[in-house]
């Protein structure tokens, strides 16, 4: 490998720990202030973040299974469930033609 090729590494493998140092920092600031209770629903906020980007551009067969799989995680409360009864109903609704 040339010279370039190490550099490229060695600024990349630099960034990435950078990141995530800063990372670490921002955490135990925003920890500190009046917005620690950002911290407490931040997972559940990115993983619908994920989910309402992937049902953008979707099928209404799609929505009315995310719905199903909606309607089943907030009576059951149970992850494998509501994926199980996702997938069917997504599969059903495909098989049906919407």
């Amino acid at each position: 490998m040339t010279f370039p090729f190490w550099m490229l590494i060695i600024v990349l493998a630099i960034a990435a720990f950078s990141i995530r140092v800063l990372g670490l920092f921002a955490g135990d600031a925003i920890k500190a202030s009046r917005f620690s209770w950002i911290l407490d629903d931040l997972p559940g906020l990115i993983v619908v973040s994920l989910v309402a980007a992937s049902l953008a551009n979707q099928s209404v067969g799609t929505w009315l299974a995310a719905a199903a799989a909606l309607a089943v995680a907030y009576v059951a409360n149970h992850v494998i469930l509501t994926m199980c009864v996702g997938v069917a109903a997504y599969g059903g609704l495909v098989w049906l033609g919407f």
